[in-house]
């Protein structure tokens, strides 16, 4: 069943991305090899709440943390919803398995005053790759997309005029993100270099950011570009896209940004994966008061 289950979830792609198929098809043939080898059964749609909650504590045991063993009951609580779908089992025995409680760690992220050395004092360079390195970086940092995201922005997602760009992101939902002057001068330079490197291509892209050869951006290029570049201003050990994401986020906060405007800028379901970042304004908040505050 669970080659079935997996096929379901890959003719539903609009739902379920690439990289989540994966690791569920990984997470679930791993369950069905300890119930193979530790109870001698071959198929999961057998298995008690009890010997589910067996695996979870021998993962906890072997030194899993909550986040991964969570990612693993989400990839139990779908593929036990599907056997119930199609009447192959009678009862759920995820109602009666409890996720472990996964700690809260603040996300990382570069100061304001990094930011600002790294976009306004370092030298890119000259030309086309100079001009796309930087874009890059000033559209992740100033709009707080996804990397997913910004490799597929296409030419007509943008409207200078309005001073927007359509954001395609999780679940092909769309949302706008809007563009301030410094990425509007930074596109108004980067577009005719690289309509000339098309030029000496025999591509045709669409795509906003492309290759020295022509070809669409993708993800690995711009965590190089963006990790190449931070370790310029930063010592943090996490020098990624996602990074300048949180950036995003905590600065928005920091100026006193309303969290559902963050929420929505995020392209966030719901305020839950926001509120992290709320953690960061209120230790701000702590130290400005420990700092001018005449009893603190």
């Amino acid at each position: 069943m669970l080659h079935t289950f997996i096929k379901y979830l890959a003719s539903n792609s609009k739902r379920y991305s690439a990289h989540t198929i994966k690791a569920y098809s990984s997470d679930l043939e791993q369950f069905q090899n300890y119930l193979s080898t530790t109870y001698h059964i071959e198929e999961p749609a057998q298995a008690s709440h009890q010997l589910i909650r067996s695996w979870l504590v021998s993962l906890l045991e072997a030194g899993d943390t909550p986040r991964t063993i969570n990612r693993k009951i989400a990839a139990l609580k779908k593929f036990y919803k599907f056997l119930l779908s199609r009447e192959l089992i009678s009862t759920d025995p995820m109602l009666k398995v409890t996720a472990p409680v996964a700690a809260k760690h603040l996300p990382g992220f570069i100061k304001e005053t990094d930011m600002a050395i790294l976009l306004n004092e370092v030298n890119f360079g000259e030309g086309f790759t100079a001009a796309r390195n930087k874009l890059i970086i000033e559209t992740l940092y100033l709009t707080g997309i996804r990397v997913s995201e910004l490799t597929a922005i296409n030419l007509n997602d943008i409207d200078l005029n309005r001073k927007l760009i359509k954001i395609n992101g999780k679940g092909n939902k769309q949302r706008m993100a809007p563009v301030v002057e410094r990425l509007t001068a930074s596109l108004q330079n980067y577009l005719p270099l690289r309509d000339k490197a098309l030029q000496n291509t025999d591509a045709a892209q669409t795509a906003l950011f492309i290759t020295n050869k022509g070809t669409a951006a993708y993800p690995r290029m711009v965590y190089r570009i963006v990790h190449d570049h931070l370790s310029l201003v930063s010592t943090n050990h996490r020098k990624s896209p996602h990074m300048l994401r949180h950036s995003f986020a905590t600065a928005l906060m920091n100026h006193g940004a309303e969290l559902n405007a963050v929420k929505d800028l995020l392209g966030h379901a719901s305020l839950a994966a926001t509120q992290v970042y709320t953690h960061t304004t209120i230790d701000k908040i702590k130290s400005i008061y420990k700092h001018a505050h005449p009893r603190a």
